[in-house]
């Protein structure tokens, strides 16, 4: 039987309109901004504005909420605009008063808004997060609570890392008065990769040959004059393709390649150089402010590219792999899939909880063993005190780091320098235990792999899309921030016996870390089972 229904569309008055009825209680969005501590990021997000001068600004809740939105979904500018604009539920979570048919700003905003929220703002979004977290285990689970932030500097700070410590311990006097140790600090580090095209050295020329003949253009047609300069294009398009379009180009044949654009590149310097000259020193060229900018760029492409091709090398100080935006780096990571990554790397933290911190991020490489002092002195300005071991990778063990660490009492989970202790029967059982210890505290590390994984997968933090090097900060904290109010939210509706629940949940991460490596484990068939 054929039960046949016409699917013209139908009217919004005969559209079935669910509106009148109330919202879900138990919606996402309504759960995440019940603990969203929105006073204190508004706070955080109003530090760097002014109260008496410029106009007037949108609303810290709306702003904050929008960019909660578009990280959590992954969406654009144009994208988050409309969702926000059509789901009641978001509107509710960004702070609006009610239902509005109208977009609750210009995508553009999105622009200023990661102008504007530097490293300053998001250390006051960590620390508002870490509060709203304390107070959720605080009404959740009895026990201690952070000690405040004390504004008087510690003179053990400063001091040398050879100083002997004053007692055997390795724990000075006046440490001695500081609550105990507490807490697990996770340490690593990773690059997130910039949204640019992969460089080489052929197509960087390239599309630098392809700026100076738009330079050129515009210059030409403000002078007067009546004969233009030859450029050449076609013939270095032609050059450049029959290189390009073979799929494994010989060293001698992208060497002959890199050659000619060199050459036509540098033709085309020497017009700019000579066009400028009909504008006297201290009067504003006739380019667009980009344009302009990449003028500059491009001359720095030349000084590098011909100095590597002099050379016949692959190297240079600071070298340049993106023209638009030229703060990126390549960064060697000696991974086997991927042994270069082009953008920032980043120095991060991670507590028991969950809460990730970028403590540093660099355009350049950098030894991220030289940051473990700056990332345990900001954790004790946050939790008021040192945390009782520090986990990390073989790079952070470093003499002059597990100096530090036992003068101020801190425990190094790694494997001790030197050559190893011979094995005895009177040592052989200490021994073992230190070892499995050892491995226990190594694979303890897997959350801040999970962490970098979870956002590079879930957030697109190995794709950031921004084209400055402030705003493209900006996205990575917001994406950071993301899945730290994620963990509140977690906290904030934990099980229905609080006190079990987090019992519950410690035995179920121990659980996850021991099935991946001794799957027949007691605790595993007890927790996982």
């Amino acid at each position: 039987m054929i039960r046949y229904r016409s699917h013209q569309q139908l009217s919004l008055a005969e559209f079935d309109w669910p509106f009148q009825t109330a919202l879900d209680e138990d919606n996402r969005w309504v759960k995440l901004s019940r603990c969203i501590p929105w006073d204190a990021l508004a706070e955080g997000y109003y530090q760097s504005l002014s109260v008496t001068q410029g106009r007037p600004t949108k609303d810290a809740r709306l702003v904050i909420g929008a960019v909660i939105v578009k990280h959590k979904l992954c969406l654009s500018d144009e994208e988050t605009v409309q969702q926000i604009q059509e789901n009641p539920y978001l509107q509710y979570f960004v702070g609006l008063p009610g239902y509005q048919r109208e977009a609750p700003f210009a995508p553009s905003l999105f622009v200023e808004i990661r102008k504007r929220m530097g490293q300053g703002v998001f250390e006051a979004f960590h620390d508002a997060v870490i509060d709203a977290l304390e107070s959720a285990k605080a009404k959740q689970k009895p026990g201690p609570r952070r000690t405040p932030k004390s504004d008087k500097p510690d003179a053990d700070e400063d001091a040398g890392d050879d100083d002997p410590p004053s007692s055997s311990a390795g724990i000075t006097h006046k440490e001695e008065q500081e609550p105990a140790r507490q807490g697990k600090l996770i340490l690593d580090a990773t690059v997130v990769e910039q949204a640019i095209r992969y460089p080489t050295d052929l197509s960087l020329l390239n599309e630098a040959r392809e700026f100076s003949e738009q330079i050129i253009d515009i210059l030409y047609a403000k002078t007067g004059l009546t004969k233009k300069p030859r450029t050449y294009r076609a013939k270095a398009r032609r050059a450049y393709l029959s290189v390009a379009k073979q799929r494994r180009p010989s060293g001698k044949v992208r060497r002959r390649g890199i050659k000619q654009q060199l050459q036509y590149l540098r033709r085309n310097l020497g017009h700019i150089e000579r066009l400028l000259a009909y504008w006297p020193d201290g009067t504003p060229l006739p380019l667009p402010r980009g344009l302009l900018s990449r003028y500059w760029v491009i001359q720095h492409v030349y000084a590098q590219q011909w100095e590597m091709y002099q050379n016949q090398s692959r190297r240079c100080a600071d070298r340049i792999v993106s023209i638009s935006q030229p703060y990126v780096r390549p960064i060697v990571r000696g991974k086997q899939d991927k042994p270069v990554e082009f953008g920032a790397k980043l120095s991060v933290s991670l507590t028991e909880e969950g809460l990730a911190r970028v403590d540093h991020l660099r355009w350049d490489a950098f030894h991220e063993g030289g940051d473990l002092k700056s990332q345990v002195e900001a954790h004790r300005a946050r939790y008021g005190t040192y945390p009782e071991v520090v986990v990390g990778d073989p790079v952070y063990g470093t003499r002059d780091n597990r100096r530090y660490l036992k003068r101020h009492g801190i425990r190094f989970a790694g494997k001790p320098l030197g050559r190893p202790k011979k094995v005895t029967d009177a040592n052989r059982d200490e021994l073992k235990r230190l070892h499995a210890q050892r491995r226990e505290e190594y694979l303890e590390r897997i959350p801040i792999e999970g962490k970098f994984g979870q956002g590079k997968n879930g957030y697109r933090l190995n794709y950031i899309r921004a084209k400055r090097a402030d705003t493209s900060t900006a996205w990575i904290h917001s994406i950071f921030l993301v899945m730290n109010l994620l963990i509140l939210l977690r906290i904030f509706f934990a099980l229905y016996k609080p006190d079990v629940a987090w019992r519950l949940l410690a035995l179920w991460q121990r659980g996850q870390r021991l099935f991946r490596y001794r799957p027949t484990h007691p605790l595993v068939t007890s927790t996982l089972g």
